[in-house]
């Protein structure tokens, strides 16, 4: 049997049995470390908010309350225009172009061709997040506890989300925790992503300096230069922030997971019981 592998990108593909399953490792991974979440956002493609519906679960059941997804439109994957949903498209034998380019070359003029969204308007979309809804949450000074935080997304977009959060911080700001390797040791920071499906990016944001009064604040804090740029103009900088990088791409929870094939790839359906539950005895009380 052959998989036909499609580009999905903004295709609202659902999340299949391994995804569940995966999704559902995660969050008790969280939940067993500890690691209570106060705000989940996620894309409003349902294989990424389930899987944020799923890590919400976990943390429910741990903590006794309720923590709802809060799901945008602005966290989406790279839109393919075009190709979304058209099989992968391999290179030809006898040119220099990709198969994809070759696939433009020959569709461009086509009236409902549609482009592949641009670096530009990706970072553009990330700003926006980070300027309406991650920012606001580091910088609100009455909050009473410590805020932590997941975002639930795809690939692609998060490495650009990635890029665009480091771009707010001050230079040499961002460190490594002890014993971390990142491939080659070489890696430059801008490309610690490439996450697999449910890897995740672990990341301690703390301010370099207490809030005191303004004036020590002043003297101590590193200007606002071209070193720590704000968003479009009109967001504040994290320049009295550092970062600790934790976990690049963490995958220990789905040791031992593995894909079923047929099954595994079919659209996981919450009303269906697992095979377990099927052949387990029932309870006489």
């Amino acid at each position: 049997m052959v998989r036909r592998l499609t580009i999905a990108g903004v295709k609202d593909s659902a999340l299949t049995n391994h995804g569940n399953l995966q999704a559902e490792r995660l969050g008790k991974f969280f939940t067993k470390n500890a690691l209570h979440f106060t705000h989940v956002f996620s894309s409003d493609l349902q294989r990424a908010y389930k899987t944020a519906n799923t890590i919400c679960s976990w943390n429910d059941a741990a903590k006794g309350g309720k923590l709802e997804v809060t799901t945008l439109k602005v966290l989406r994957e790279q839109d393919f225009g075009f190709y979304e949903g058209k099989p992968l498209y391999a290179r030809s034998r006898d040119s220099t172009k990709s198969g994809k380019d070759n696939h433009r070359s020959q569709h461009q003029d086509d009236p409902d061709f549609q482009d592949v969204e641009s670096k530009e308007s990706m970072d553009s979309r990330m700003n926006t997040f980070l300027r309406d809804h991650l920012v606001p949450l580091l910088h609100n000074e009455k909050r009473e506890k410590k805020e932590v935080v997941a975002i639930v997304s795809h690939g692609i977009i998060l490495s650009h989300l990635w890029r665009c959060f480091l771009k707010l911080l001050p230079k040499n700001s961002v460190t490594l925790s002890p014993g971390l390797s990142v491939g080659t040791g070489v890696t430059p920071l801008e490309y610690l992503g490439g996450w697999s499906n449910t890897g995740y990016l672990e990341l301690d944001v703390q301010k370099k300096w207490p809030a005191t009064n303004n004036a020590a604040k002043a003297s101590r804090s590193p200007p606002c230069s071209s070193e720590s740029p704000s968003i479009d103009g009109s967001t504040p900088t994290l320049h009295e922030y550092k970062v600790i990088v934790k976990t690049v791409n963490g995958k220990e929870h789905l040791q031992g997971l593995k894909r079923t094939r047929i099954v595994g790839s079919s659209k996981y359906d919450e009303d269906q019981k697992s095979i377990e539950s099927f052949f387990k005895k029932r309870m006489v009380g």
